[in-house]
């Protein structure tokens, strides 16, 4: 399809100069048998800065050295960092170029692609793509030949986190699940997520399927920019209405997991959270991004990677958020 080659070629131009003014980080901590097996992967650093035209392609982003690190001896987490959109600042980092197992944190790059290059009015029947049967797997309970919208799709793939709605939206945008990571790959290499490597739309665990806690950073921050996304994801309930293969009515009510949005968390005085995702596999531990806002209207994204149980997920989050000047 023309649109996709378009796509490929554009990413690969944007990939091709990442990599040349981009500096080496730390060692790998997964394997990675596809783009950067055997070498040190580059990634956004100050030198990155400090070059004339990648200033200009950076002068938008939160700017973090690869061996930048903050001291937090309450922050357990693998990974764990703050970036401050409003005056291009990093707040806090650690281990923010490692490696790591992202989840259903997955789930905002397809949030970004159903967005910006699918119809949200366009009429999808669910194909036998959607039948996950991974334990523990996280579903929206929709079924082959069920007929939703995209953007009911969407709220199935943000809220309850479907697993099913990603494959769903897979395969309508782009004819297959390798397909569909094809794009997201190339549109993590557009946004400068070179320590980044999708297999599938919605993070179930693939030893290529990789990110970083600073990629994630640029990758929200892209999905922050599309006014639908942060009207999904700040989201707490959302009731879906739409006909099964038998042409049957079904509603079916999604709920959100981020327990700062649903109340189960208190937000640190100052702060209010309005977007966000959460994932969990045991790969790759409790996982939550998201995006708040002080007082002054200041917005901030921020990530926990891999802590070790939901409630500590939650005392990193606020650890590391209490470290926003307010």
């Amino acid at each position: 399809m023309k649109f996709l080659e378009k796509k490929r070629a554009l990413a690969a131009l944007c990939l091709a100069y990442v990599v040349l003014f981009s500096v080496s980080c730390k060692k790998d901590t997964l394997e990675r048998p596809y783009a950067w097996a055997d070498e040190d992967l580059p990634v956004y650093g100050q030198e990155l800065a400090a070059d004339g035209y990648a200033a200009g392609f950076a002068s938008d982003l939160c700017v973090l050295g690869a061996e930048e690190t903050w001291e937090a001896e309450n922050v357990d987490a693998e990974a764990a960092a703050v970036f401050d959109l409003s005056n291009k600042q990093v707040v806090f980092g650690k281990n923010a170029f490692e490696q790591l197992y992202p989840a259903s944190i997955t789930k905002v790059m397809t949030a970004i692609l159903a967005i910006k290059y699918g119809n949200l009015e366009d009429k999808v029947t669910v194909t036998d793509a959607a039948v996950i049967t991974e334990a523990g797997a996280t579903l929206c309970g929709i079924r082959p030949g069920d007929e939703l919208t995209l953007e009911q799709l969407l709220y199935g793939l943000m809220l309850p986190s479907g697993n099913d709605a990603g494959a769903a939206i897979a395969v309508h945008i782009a004819g297959s699940i390798d397909g569909f990571a094809d794009m997201m790959n190339e549109e993590a290499a557009r946004l400068g997520a070179t320590g980044t490597h999708f297999t599938n739309p919605h993070g179930l665990t693939d030893t290529a399927h990789y990110t970083t806690a600073y990629d994630l950073y640029l990758i929200f921050n892209e999905a922050l920019k599309l006014p639908k996304f942060r009207e999904v994801t700040r989201c707490t309930a959302y009731t879906a209405n739409y006909v099964d293969r038998n042409g049957g009515s079904v509603s079916k009510e999604w709920k959100g997991g981020n327990w700062y949005l649903t109340g189960e968390r208190e937000t640190p005085e100052g702060l209010e959270v309005f977007s966000g995702k959460t994932g969990t596999t045991n790969a790759a531990g409790f996982c939550l991004i998201m995006a708040s806002r002080d007082m002054a209207g200041q917005e901030y994204i921020s990530v926990v990677l891999k802590a070790g149980s939901r409630p500590a997920l939650y005392e990193n989050m606020t650890e590391i958020i209490q470290k926003i000047e307010k």
